[in-house]
């Protein structure tokens, strides 16, 4: 019995297989566009594409033109196909202002941008294009349904922005080139201003101002330890209970014996 069963399942998927290569050899687009709509429904966007690809030519100014051109745009965004995704559903809006889907395939279209954003550690000008593209939806559409997702979208997108900018600055911290180090979180801490990383950025500026202080020549010393000394005022100031505090007031400490002795000598 089962091996009959198994022989029945392979001859409904062959049979579904040889229907489907006649379709896409079909000229009929009517049954293309119903064939394609039935595999989306089903779930199988790439077989609906291909079918979709055929016919869309053929449906400009046709009735049933929006609803393929939507079901062509959104088969690309359920196979993750971002950047066409992106760029048709851009299409469907400018070519269907008064479409009922109009709004959707625009938050659809912005959110494609956001899908493409890599891992903060690689380049961000994708995150940036993201979050242009989704706030520009946010602008077009402020009562949206999908506003609510879309700032959260903008959140964990400037947040790869964060962690790319304190991970730079970091980095310069690690190989000793504190000028660098300090500069970095210097523009880290003013674009950033509300950041969870600030507090961090903060300790760290200070230490690359302390590093680059005890180890500098003579004559570039005092300053230097005076501009270290004023960065950790700054971080006391807002973080008083930071988990740093220990670590940057024995740094602090060492800044004012060493200043001490410059008092002493003139």
């Amino acid at each position: 019995m089962k091996h009959f069963f198994y022989i029945l399942i392979i001859g409904v998927t062959l049979s579904s297989c040889s229907n489907y290569q006649k379709l896409l050899k079909s000229e009929s687009i009517a049954d293309k566009f119903k064939a394609g709509d039935s595999l989306y429904q089903a779930g199988k966007y790439d077989k609906a594409n291909k079918l979709f690809a055929q016919i869309v030519p053929n449906y400009k100014g046709k009735p049933h033109a929006e609803k393929l051109m939507y079901l062509y745009s959104s088969s690309f965004f359920k196979m993750k196909d971002y950047y066409v995704a992106g760029y048709q559903f851009e299409r469907f809006v400018s070519s269907y202002p008064k479409s009922e889907k109009k709004e959707e395939a625009a938050f659809l279209s912005a959110k494609s941008y956001y899908m493409l954003s890599p891992v903060y550690t690689k380049d961000q000008t994708e995150t940036r294009d993201a979050i242009e593209k989704i706030q520009e939806f946010i602008n077009v559409y402020p009562n949206s349904k999908y506003v609510r997702e879309a700032n959260r979208l903008v959140q964990e997108l400037d947040y790869n922005l964060q962690l790319k900018a304190y991970a730079i600055a970091k980095q310069y911290n690690h190989i000793s080139d504190y000028p660098a180090s300090i500069k970095s979180f210097d523009n880290f801490i003013f674009e950033f201003p509300g950041s969870s990383l600030r507090e961090d950025a903060l300790f760290y500026k200070f230490e690359s101002a302390y590093k680059l202080a005890v180890n500098s020549i003579e004559y570039k010393r005092k300053g230097r330890l005076e501009q270290a000394k004023e960065f950790y005022n700054t971080f006391k100031k807002e973080y008083g209970d930071s988990k740093y505090s220990e670590e940057a007031d024995k740094k602090a400490a060492k800044i004012d014996e060493e200043l001490e002795t410059y008092s002493t000598k003139s």
